[in-house]
């Protein structure tokens, strides 16, 4: 299917990526939570920095590759099927594997209101990236496009995170965010080029984090 920018494809990623498309992603934190208790992320140019290394080199910068390679096999179930497992295998911690799954499920059950064939090539559950990438792709929605949109959603809802757990305010939430920006850019624009052959990441701290929120005592996310 030809790849749009129109005025319902932007209109579409909006939705779907709206903080109240129901996804459930205010209940997650991908271990920012344990990352504040620990004095990881303590301030705005902490969190910053934190955001910036999972974009370029941790977890986000994955799941986008994934993302890619999902939005390019709409028309091959094979392959959509491979990058599937490959995305849930990637999940590095029993929370993560949650987090992007459970994710995946409530948003290819919410997108079945726009019906399409990729839906029952993705069945009922799929790591988040994949499910958004692949209905995206499905709806012609062209992919450094919906990356760009994917990315900043995510980042968008780690920084919410960050505002409730006391670490930054509204004002500091939104400089975080437009600080972020070209990199996001960039980052959308290097995954819509990527192969499977350039997934790797490198922030171990924030997989520790991942890891150590299982056990955090007070908490206010699943992850």
């Amino acid at each position: 299917m030809a790849e749009t920018a129109s005025p319902e494809a932007l209109v579409r990623l909006m939705t779907w990526l709206s903080p109240a498309f129901p996804v459930g992603a205010f209940s997650y934190s991908g271990g920012l939570e344990q990352a504040v208790a620990d004095g990881d992320v303590r301030d705005a140019g902490s969190l910053r920095d934190w955001l910036a290394s999972l974009l370029a080199h941790g977890a986000l910068w994955n799941d986008a590759v994934l993302f890619a390679e999902a939005h390019r096999s709409v028309e091959d179930a094979e392959r959509l099927a491979t990058v599937a497992g490959l995305a849930e295998a990637l999940s590095g911690s029993a929370e993560r594997h949650r987090e992007t799954m459970l994710q995946g499920e409530a948003f290819l059950a919410a997108a079945a209101g726009w019906p399409h064939p990729v839906l029952a090539m993705l069945g009922e559950l799929s790591a988040y990236p994949i499910a958004v990438g692949a209905v995206s792709g499905g709806h012609g929605i062209a992919g450094e496009t919906a990356l760009a949109a994917y990315l900043h959603a995510v980042a968008s809802n780690l920084v919410s995170v960050a505002i409730r757990c006391g670490v930054i305010g509204q004002r500091d939430g939104v400089a975080t965010l437009a600080g972020l920006e070209a990199r996001i850019l960039a980052l959308a624009a290097a995954a819509a080029r990527s192969t499977l052959d350039d997934l790797g990441s490198a922030t171990v701290r924030a997989d520790i984090a991942s890891l150590k929120h299982e056990t955090l005592t007070t908490r206010l996310f699943r992850s």
